[in-house]
C-alpha cells in the first residue's frame, strides 16, 4: 500500500482542532470502536494482572489508562503527540481522582522516553494507524516491555479483501492516516521484533456496523451538535458524511476493518 505524505503534524492538526472534537463526539471518550466492551474484551484477552505497570501508546484522552487503573488496578504511563490530548488528560485524571496513577507524556511513539523493559504490558486502541513507521513502533513497544510481557492493542487495518490504491489513498486522505497495516503485516512486525503473536482476530465485520452507527448518529442525533463544532459549514458537514459513507461501503465490502492482537515478548 502507497504510504501518503501525512506526517506527525497533521495529525497533531486533527486531536488539537475540530475534527477531534468531532470524533470525540461520535465515539465518546474512548475514541474507539466499541468503547467500554471493546477495552474489557482486549485486556481479558491479554489477561492484565493488578499491579501490573502499562503504556499506552498514543494514549488521547487517557481514557484507557483510565478505564485499566479502574478495572484492573494497574499503574499507566501514556504518550500522546497532541498537546490538546496531554493537557486535557492530565486534567481529566485529576477530575476522576487517578491524577497519583498516571502519568502522561507529550512526545512521539517513535522515540519513547522510558528505558528498555520498563513496562509489563503495551496498549493501544484505535490509534496505531496514525503513525508513519508501524515497523519502528513495533520495534518501541518490544523494546519497552519486559521479557513475558505483553503487547495488547486494536487497530483500523487493510480487510481481507484488501483495498485499491485508489480506495486506500481517498480513506486514508480523509482520516489523515499515512497507511493502515493488515492483519496479516502486523503479524508479521510483531514476530519480527521478537513478539510471539497469541491472538490476531479479524473485526472487520464488526467494524462495518460500528460504521454504520457513526453516521446514524451524526445524520439522526448529533447534527445540531457537530454543525457546530465545524461552524455550522453545512458543505463540509456533507462532505466529509460523504467520505464516512465511502469509508463504511468499502468496510461492507471486507476491504477496510479493524484488527484486535495480544503478542507476548519471548525474546
Amino acid at each position: 500500500m502507497k504510504r501518503l505524505d501525512i506526517g506527525l503534524s497533521d495529525v497533531q492538526a486533527v486531536y488539537d482542532g475540530p475534527e477531534g472534537k468531532l470524533w470525540k463526539l461520535i465515539m465518546g471518550e474512548q475514541i474507539h470502536a466499541g468503547g467500554f466492551a471493546s477495552s474489557m474484551e482486549l485486556a481479558k484477552l491479554a489477561q492484565i494482572q493488578p499491579g501490573w505497570k502499562g503504556l499506552d501508546l498514543c494514549c488521547c484522552l487517557g481514557a484507557g489508562m483510565r478505564f485499566l487503573v479502574k478495572n484492573f488496578k494497574c499503574t499507566m504511563c501514556g504518550v500522546d503527540a497532541s498537546k490538546h490530548c496531554y493537557e486535557e488528560s492530565k486534567r481529566r485524571a485529576k477530575e476522576e481522582g487517578l491524577a497519583d496513577k498516571l502519568e502522561f507524556k507529550l512526545g512521539d511513539v517513535l522515540a519513547v522516553p522510558y528505558e528498555d523493559g520498563s513496562f509489563d504490558f503495551i496498549w493501544g486502541e484505535d490509534a496505531w494507524c496514525y503513525v508513519t513507521d508501524k515497523d519502528r513502533l513495533i520495534a518501541e513497544a518490544a523494546r519497552l516491555t519486559k521479557e513475558g510481557g505483553k503487547v495488547a492493542f486494536t487497530d483500523w487495518i487493510e480487510g481481507p479483501k484488501s483495498l485499491s490504491e485508489e480506495e486506500a489513498e481517498r480513506i486514508n486522505r480523509f482520516m489523515k492516516f499515512p497507511y493502515v497495516e493488515s492483519l496479516g503485516g502486523y503479524k508479521e512486525l510483531l514476530a519480527k521484533h521478537g513478539l510471539e503473536v497469541r491472538v490476531a482476530d479479524d473485526l472487520t465485520e464488526q467494524f462495518a456496523e460500528y460504521c454504520k452507527l457513526y453516521i446514524r448518529m451524526l445524520t439522526e442525533q448529533l447534527s445540531y451538535d457537530a454543525l457546530a463544532i465545524i461552524g455550522d459549514d453545512m458543505e463540509l458537514f456533507q462532505a466529509m458524511g460523504a467520505e464516512m459513507q465511502y469509508m463504511a461501503d468499502r468496510s461492507a465490502e471486507g476491504k477496510f476493518g479493524r484488527g484486535r492482537f495480544v503478542a507476548v515478548k519471548t525474546k
